[in-house]
């Protein structure tokens, strides 16, 4: 994991932007810029986790902490964000810092199975990638032991529309070492094992290609300032890797899944256009 996340941080600014977010966008159109859609992604999360002023939330692999400082900052939520990442974690206490809140939000060098307590909402956004399928079944047993019996909580993740399969092996050696995307016959039976119940799963394979198409474009443009970071063969490695991964949200059954789950039911709007009404209204 750190051979990917723990990359310059110029890198990741070069193509991503400012705020870091390094996962599938929410577009309104595709005409939507990428900074507008990135804090969609985080309006439709809050608004799917039904978020209040005060509420505990953990974020599992809390990246940048920018979905951290949001939740924070716009909602008043209390969060712990935790990732293996030294660089993250570096950059996530600064960010708290120039936004004066931390008294709202703590954030942790921790592996998810280390965290204790009890939270109202669980969140975790492009990090399930890299749980190696032995380790599915704890990963969501930490979830619902670590979810309040009231709580609501959200996977946010790659997916494969096929059926199981390996990771390409040139991704797999040269960018994601020990990366795996599940499918949902991997993982809907193990959450269902787990006793969480599944109220919710939207599908966003038409969002990350178009994310992908937006950094992939911030990527070629700043090329040759990337080349004075690393080299040649690493601009043209990533060029390969960013087109690759647009093509196969595009047209080869690659996707994101974002499941919602509670541990027991009627926590919930009947309809689920509560979603749009909670976005609209942050």
């Amino acid at each position: 994991m750190a051979h990917h996340y723990d990359l310059s941080q110029k890198l990741y600014e070069l193509f991503l932007g400012p705020d870091l977010q390094y996962s599938c966008a929410y577009f309104d159109s595709p005409e939507t810029d990428l900074e507008t859609a990135q804090e969609n992604k985080k309006r439709h999360i809050a608004a799917k986790l039904m978020i209040s002023p005060g509420q505990s939330v953990l974020d599992i692999g809390s990246g940048w902490g920018g979905l951290a400082i949001f939740l924070a900052k716009t909602i008043g939520a209390r969060v712990t964000g935790i990732t293996l990442s030294e660089n993250q974690l570096e950059e996530s206490h600064k960010k708290a810092n120039n936004e004066r809140l931390t008294d709202l939000i703590d954030f942790y060098l921790r592996d998810y199975r280390e965290q204790t307590g009890t939270f109202d909402r669980i969140i975790s956004v492009g990090m399930f990638e890299h749980v190696s399928v032995v380790h599915f079944p704890n990963f969501f047993m930490t979830y619902k032991n670590l979810l309040a019996d009231n709580g609501i909580a959200l996977l946010h993740t790659i997916g494969r529309s096929s059926p199981p399969s390996v990771t390409d092996p040139w991704v797999r050696k040269y960018i994601f070492p020990g990366g795996y995307i599940p499918t949902l016959s991997e993982v809907l039976p193990i959450i269902e094992d787990t006793g969480l119940i599944v109220t919710d799963i939207e599908f966003l394979h038409a969002h990350y290609a178009e994310t992908i198409c937006h950094w992939r474009t911030r990527f070629n443009t700043n090329t040759d300032r990337i080349k004075t970071i690393y080299d040649e063969r690493f601009c043209r490695m990533w060029e390969v890797y960013l087109a690759s991964s647009e093509v196969s949200f595009r047209f080869l059954g690659m996707t994101v899944f974002q499941i919602q789950m509670v541990k027991k039911s009627g926590l919930l709007p009947l309809k689920r256009d509560y979603i749009e009404i909670l976005e609209n209204e942050m």
